[in-house]
């Protein structure tokens, strides 16, 4: 494989493009509302109107509003079809000729979609994830050919660098400081694990992308291997996600098949080959360290660092990890420039942040926005708002790792430093808005139980932790607690955050310590009846 036979792929890939284009979106969460069904009779009704040499019925992945599906793209019309059944497909056919249609519309120029700044969603819901030649299309492996041919692995990581792209997994660490961390480690061998166990309770960032541009994934990959060094990647992705794992495996036969994956990639002396490791679901594996324990083979267990895994990782050799969105940043950046990406966001967060919108919000589903953008604007305008016309209460960000952030703060930039100040974290990108019906208490108190089913058992703190702070929270629930119990919470919070083992023990306080924080009343609402109400917090 060679540069002009991308060139040649890509030509006869748009050569073969029709009149009229119906995308159909066949990520999971429409697939589930039928959509298979919707695709086939879209199918059938451009066979029964003698336009199959007009018309191209393609299979997408996430066309972002989750909430109105299924959903049907036409073009060059520009018209986005909602909630489609397959009765509707003959009078969609009928419109790409300027008939009537009926079908409910969904309006693109919505803040929903205007807002949005797409990089790692660009291909989404725009090429057949199960076709490599659609990716090819979109320039798909072009990064990874110019990478190969005219940079030096220093020349990688110095972009990365000056891109400032920080790990779209939860801690913001900057990507090129990892990168060049593992390449100047000396080892015989080195892996590259691309960590897509997404846990959070809402999230759905790193599933969408999988399932509607898993190339993308893997050209990030290769590149990250090439620049530190390494030949072997690893996938790990949990089990509860089907679609995503059968597409990663047709993605990566497809590239193989092409050259473009294993041995002497792009004619060159790279080696570099990718396989899948299935995670049974185990919230605790999305920490890197449980995580290349059970691609090892052994139970899903954290450990102390150092050493991190940039110098003993995986099999006790230099592991450079990244999540699915880090990676999908990497072919950007290297064909636009690492400068371009660095205009993007504010100061200190680059780029943009791919969010799952989820919880009492009319608007549900995927959106990708500028680091920086306010959470009032995410929320209000291009979320529209919670339903029936409440108010909205909160925005939990980062999942049961992160905080409750209430409404009087939603003029915040949405970037690391920020959601940090106010006790929460940008964690994978989950967001879960509440409304005035919502019991703060009993939000802290779902998500501690989460964090106590998942936690590992393997320290103390958060073992035995986890269960005294849900035992407390469900004594308010059920109006038993004293005025001496807040204090012991907060106390006991305190106390599982600083001496847990690994993340999910140190984190899993913040949601009872930021709705203590913004929403305390809630929970002196809440005492025994007759007991008197603590002091007020200094």
């Amino acid at each position: 494989m060679v540069l002009e036979d991308l060139i040649r792929i890509k030509q006869a890939e748009l050569a073969r493009r029709k009149k009229h284009t119906l995308r159909c979106c066949m990520a999971a969460g429409c697939v589930s509302a039928n959509a298979g069904s919707v695709k086939d009779a879209l199918v059938k009704a451009v066979h029964e109107a003698g336009m199959d040499d007009q018309v191209e019925v393609r299979s997408v992945g996430c066309m972002r509003l989750c909430c109105e599906g299924p959903l049907v793209a036409a073009e060059p019309q520009n018209i986005l079809y909602q909630q489609v059944t397959p009765a509707d497909a003959p009078a969609i056919v009928a419109a790409l000729e300027g008939a009537p249609c009926s079908v409910r519309q969904g309006d693109l120029n919505a803040p929903f979609f205007r807002e949005q700044m797409a990089i790692v969603l660009e291909n989404c819901g725009v090429v057949d994830p199960d076709r490599i030649e659609s990716y090819i299309a979109a320039d798909g492996y072009l990064a990874m050919r110019n990478v190969l041919r005219e940079m030096t692995a220093a020349d990688v990581i110095a972009a990365i660098t000056r891109s400032g792209l920080r790990g779209r997994g939860g801690a913001g660490y900057p990507t090129g400081l990892k990168w060049a961390t593992v390449a100047k480690t000396r080892s015989t061998r080195k892996f590259v694990i691309c960590n897509a166990d997404e846990g959070d309770p809402g999230a759905f960032m790193d599933r969408s992308v999988l399932e509607s541009d898993p190339h993308r994934v893997i050209e990030g990959m290769i590149i990250a291997g090439y620049a530190v060094g390494a030949e072997q990647g690893f996938i790990y992705v949990r089990a509860e996600y089907p679609l995503a794992i059968e597409r990663l495996q047709n993605a990566i036969r497809q590239a193989k098949q092409m050259g473009l994956l294993g041995s002497g990639v792009f004619e060159s002396p790279l080696n570099f080959n990718i396989d899948i490791r299935i995670g049974a679901g185990a919230f605790v594996c999305g920490e890197e360290t449980a995580l290349m324990a059970s691609i090892e083979g052994r139970r899903g267990l954290p450990r102390p660092r150092p050493p991190f895994p940039a110098e003993s990782g995986l099999f006790r050799q230099p592991t450079l990890i990244n999540n699915v969105e880090t990676f999908a940043n990497v072919p950007p950046i290297i064909l636009r420039g690492a400068e371009w990406f660095a205009g993007i966001g504010t100061e200190k967060s680059k780029g943009t942040k791919v969010f799952a919108l989820a919880g009492k919000i009319n608007h549900t589903g995927l959106i990708e926005v500028p680091m920086g953008t306010p959470l009032r604007k995410i929320v209000e305008d291009m979320g529209g708002g919670a339903p029936e016309g409440n108010a909205i209460k909160a925005v939990q960000t980062g999942g049961p790792s992160g905080g409750c952030i209430p409404a009087s703060a939603l003029d915040t930039p949405v970037d690391y430093e920020s959601l940090g100040q106010l006790g929460s974290i940008m964690g994978s990108g989950g967001m879960i808005v509440m409304d005035q019906t919502t019991n703060m208490v009993d939000v802290a108190r779902f998500f501690m139980e989460f964090c106590m089913d998942e936690s590992c058992g393997k320290c103390v703190p958060c073992r035995a932790g986890t269960v005294q702070m849900h035992e407390l929270l469900k004594k308010f629930i059920e109006r038993r607690a004293t005025a001496a119990d807040l204090p012991r919470l907060e106390e006991l919070c305190d106390l599982v955050k600083s001496t847990s083992l690994c993340g999910l023990g140190q984190t899993a306080p913040n949601p009872v310590l930021s709705t203590i924080r913004f929403f305390r009343q809630e929970y002196l609402d809440l005492l025994s009846p007759g007991d008197p109400p603590p002091a007020p917090a200094p």
